[in-house]
């Protein structure tokens, strides 16, 4: 199991409202538990149903798709150690600890697509 993180919300999202949240951003639903969108002609995970939205994301275009499916659910998008990640004029930023760190211009990072971190 990797590194989750969850789109968190005020009120509690139902499961019934999930597919039609999500649609308007561009993500599916598949099963009864997957939220996917497509890239360069292929259809790529993003997160799963487990109560709440959880993913683990193995590249910055997942991080950037998940961020992605918070705003689209009026949540936000926290990491299991407790960091925020954010949308800032265009830049993907994580806020933990007083401190913020950049991953990227999120244009940027949705072009390139999900090619896997390296080791």
């Amino acid at each position: 199991m990797g590194y989750e993180l969850r789109v968190v919300r005020e009120s509690p999202l139902a499961f019934a409202e999930l597919a039609e949240a999500i649609a308007p951003a561009g993500f599916e639903l598949r099963g009864s538990d997957e939220i996917v969108i497509g890239h360069a002609g292929g259809v790529h995970a993003v997160a799963s149903w487990q109560g709440q939205l959880v993913g683990e994301p193995g590249s910055d275009w997942q991080v950037a798709q998940l961020l992605r499916l918070s705003t689209a659910l009026g949540g936000r998008l926290m990491g299991e150690d407790g960091e925020e990640y954010l949308l800032n004029e265009g830049v993907i930023e994580v806020s933990a600890a007083g401190g913020v760190v950049e991953i990227g211009k999120f244009e940027e990072i949705i072009d390139a697509g999900p090619a896997a971190w390296s080791p």
